[in-house]
């Protein structure tokens, strides 16, 4: 990794766990997350479902916990999504094509102005997915989205406009999954 790269990755890095955890589906989700930029509360967290099957546990983590979706994808304030994979299905072909299609859903199919960056998240499943992986979105304002994968860094892709198409699959309007959406909204 570059030097920039390198220094976008470690001021992001997960850093550390606070004491106690939400309980969703078996999976302990931590209520808060230390950044180098500050703390993050779980804001909900929730089951990912497909034909019956749970998929992942999602969680939303903000800096103040909100019911507003809409506020959300639009704030420019640190904030995460933390997906912990319950399912010995998902492969890396699947959750490259669910993703695409969520960010189908989030732009309304005007995924053209963002397809470059869009592919370049998507590449970060090429790799095999197991259960037990845990995926980490972490948008920091001015750097854009960091991923990573079960601790490890992956990729960073810069923008507000990715980070709104990003956290709008499970968010906006018309999300993957109106129950996971209203678990991560705390409702």
């Amino acid at each position: 990794m570059h030097g920039i790269a390198f220094a976008i990755a470690m001021s992001s890095l997960l850093i550390g766990l606070e004491a106690g955890a939400r309980q969703v589906a078996g999976v302990a989700m931590p209520e808060t997350l230390k950044l180098e930029s500050g703390e993050l509360l779980l804001n909900g967290a929730g089951i990912r479902t497909k034909l019956f099957m749970d998929m992942y546990i999602g969680g939303l983590y903000l800096r103040k916990k909100t019911a507003a979706a809409r506020a959300i994808v639009e704030a420019k304030e640190p904030m995460a999504i933390k997906l912990h994979v319950v399912s010995g299905v998902i492969t890396s072909e699947r959750m490259k094509e669910t993703t695409n299609e969520g960010f189908e859903l989030s732009l309304k199919g005007n995924t053209a102005p963002l397809r470059e960056r869009i592919d370049r998240f998507i590449a970060v499943f090429d790799e095999e997915i197991g259960k037990n992986d845990v995926f980490d979105f972490i948008y920091l304002p001015g750097i854009g989205v960091n991923i990573f994968k079960s601790g490890s860094y992956r990729a960073t892709i810069v923008g507000h406009d990715f980070k709104q198409a990003l956290f709008g699959i499970w968010l906006s309007e018309d999300p993957v999954q109106e129950s996971l959406k209203q678990e991560m909204l705390g409702r």
